[in-house]
């Protein structure tokens, strides 16, 4: 309950999500996650730091801890899901080039790394 409960915070599972591919700083993440407030993304990577889901690095960027990482790859199931829902509801819908889409992964069986997902039936 603990984890739906810090995930289920508005802009947590963004921040987690624009936080996959990398390091960023507070200015270019809040820029990612659509110019969010200042007080509430401190709020929430003030959370997920406390959550030891994030860390900051020396040079002040945020970067996802290992449990961050694996967070991320559980939640991958559900990406999948989401991606074949917007097909159903809008089947000319997203572009499947568009990097923007937060619910594209690389293979619906694999991880983003092109590993195999230890779970598949989820």
């Amino acid at each position: 309950m603990a984890a739906l409960d810090l995930f289920g915070r508005r802009w947590s599972l963004r921040i987690l999500w624009e936080l996959r591919a990398g390091p960023l700083g507070f200015r270019p993440l809040q820029k990612r996650c659509d110019d969010m407030s200042s007080s509430v993304m401190r709020q929430r990577l003030t959370e997920m730091l406390d959550a030891q889901v994030i860390h900051q690095l020396p040079d002040s960027r945020y970067e996802l801890t290992p449990l961050g990482q694996e967070a991320r790859h559980a939640l991958n199931p559900l990406a999948r899901w989401a991606e074949r829902w917007a097909a159903t509801i809008d089947p000319q819908g997203a572009d499947p080039t568009d990097d923007q889409s937060a619910s594209r992964v690389s293979h619906p069986d694999t991880v983003d790394d092109g590993t195999p997902e230890r779970d598949s039936a989820d």
